[in-house]
């Protein structure tokens, strides 16, 4: 067995599946069963449960991967203390913010790091996609109830979302004064493709849930709150995307007495746990962890 072979097995079953990792090795899948059953061959144990989807690992495999992954680590940790000899903190920092979030509050946070640690590479996608932690993504901010098993999670905040209106669409038309009132309104909000938009609604112990059926929709949250100020409905977005707004007057919220939630209400800083952290990464993790607290 030697290094080449653990990291073939690591590939594998971080891929999930023979093809995937023979694309992402640029080998054959023949060639990687080959080499898989090669390993296995050499230690004298089954290390990889093959079925026509999977590649489901052993125990042994397991044993196995935590070691490759550990050895792999070391040596991406030896190979950037040998790059950065006389140099400041440099890498790459593949982040994925929520689209609200990132453009609205973010945006500073990350500007300030840039200027902190010019010599970092900052990747930043501004997403909402489910599958937030990729290959090129290392650290991904989400604003969802529980995070994913599989991850590292650290809680940042708590997202509080408000129903909303212009000041001169509310003496127009009127607040909404219940949850439900909300499937009626012209509803302006971020939404998600292909699946029915839900409000739950908690005053107290009373939890109401409403099926909304928006009239505007958009990830771009900077145009949401312009639609709003333009009188064109009701907004239901979080606090942050219209807070000086509300401060000044120009936008009045209503349902005051009702907690409101979309898509979860925590925001959570995710990262995979067997994925080596770069020094870069680490630094922007802290630096991410330390802005939040301070916000």
């Amino acid at each position: 067995m030697d290094l080449q072979s653990l990291a073939l097995l690591v590939e594998i079953i971080d891929s999930g599946n023979l093809s995937q990792a023979a694309r992402k090795l640029k080998m054959s899948r023949a060639n990687v069963s080959y080499h898989l059953m090669q390993l296995e061959k050499s230690v004298g144990a089954q290390l990889i449960r093959r079925t026509t989807r999977r590649a489901e690992p052993t125990e042994l495999g397991l044993r196995l991967y935590a070691h490759g992954r550990a050895i792999q680590g070391e040596m991406l940790a030896a190979r950037e203390t040998i790059a950065s000899l006389g140099q400041g903190l440099q890498g790459r920092v593949g982040l994925s913010v929520p689209s609200g979030y990132g453009q609205i509050v973010m945006s500073d946070w990350l500007i300030e790091f840039k200027r902190l640690y010019p010599g970092i590479v900052l990747d930043v996608l501004f997403e909402n996609r489910a599958d937030h932690l990729r290959d090129e993504v290392d650290i991904a901010v989400r604003v969802v109830e529980e995070p994913p098993p599989s991850t590292v999670a650290h809680r940042l905040g708590t997202v509080r979302y408000v129903a909303c209106a212009s000041r001169a669409w509310a003496q127009q038309h009127g607040l909404p004064a219940m949850p439900e009132a909300l499937a009626a309104a012209p509803l302006i909000t971020a939404g998600v493709v292909g699946r029915p938009l839900r409000l739950s609604a908690y005053r107290g112990e009373e939890r109401q849930e409403v099926l909304l059926e928006p009239t505007l929709v958009s990830e771009h949250f900077p145009f949401l709150r312009q639609a709003i100020l333009a009188g064109l409905g009701v907004g239901l977005v979080p606090d942050y995307v219209v807070q000086q707004e509300l401060a000044s007057g120009e936008v009045l919220a209503a349902l005051d007495g009702y907690r409101l939630s979309i898509f979860g209400t925590q925001l959570w800083l995710l990262y995979l746990p067997h994925r080596h952290q770069t020094r870069a990464v680490r630094t922007c993790i802290d630096f991410l962890r330390g802005k939040a607290a301070t916000a």
